[in-house]
């Protein structure tokens, strides 16, 4: 027999995307799963009591670059193109 788990036991991942101190905060919002997510934005306050009632955990680094990785393949292909390349070429800069 197979235990199914009621909304309240299962895990609720978040990952702000925004500016956390912003008049509003814009995040992904998972349940269980945290490569299913939806986007969503509330208002400060709204965000906040949200996570206190979902009882929320942020995603790990590496729950946010698989997530990142998929986007990317999603967005730019498997395959090396001029697109993938320049945006490569960005985020180098972006880091040095």
């Amino acid at each position: 027999m197979t235990q199914t788990l009621q909304p309240d036991q299962l895990t609720k991942y978040i990952r702000v995307t925004g500016d956390r101190n912003a008049k509003f905060v814009e995040f992904d919002f998972a349940i269980h799963d945290p490569t299913l997510f939806v986007e969503l934005i509330l208002p400060q306050q709204a965000f906040q009591h949200f996570c206190e009632i979902n009882h929320v955990i942020e995603m790990t680094a590496e729950q946010q670059a698989w997530n990142d990785a998929q986007e990317d393949k999603w967005r730019y292909g498997v395959e090396p193109t001029i697109l993938s390349q320049a945006r490569e070429h960005l985020d180098q800069e972006d880091q040095s």
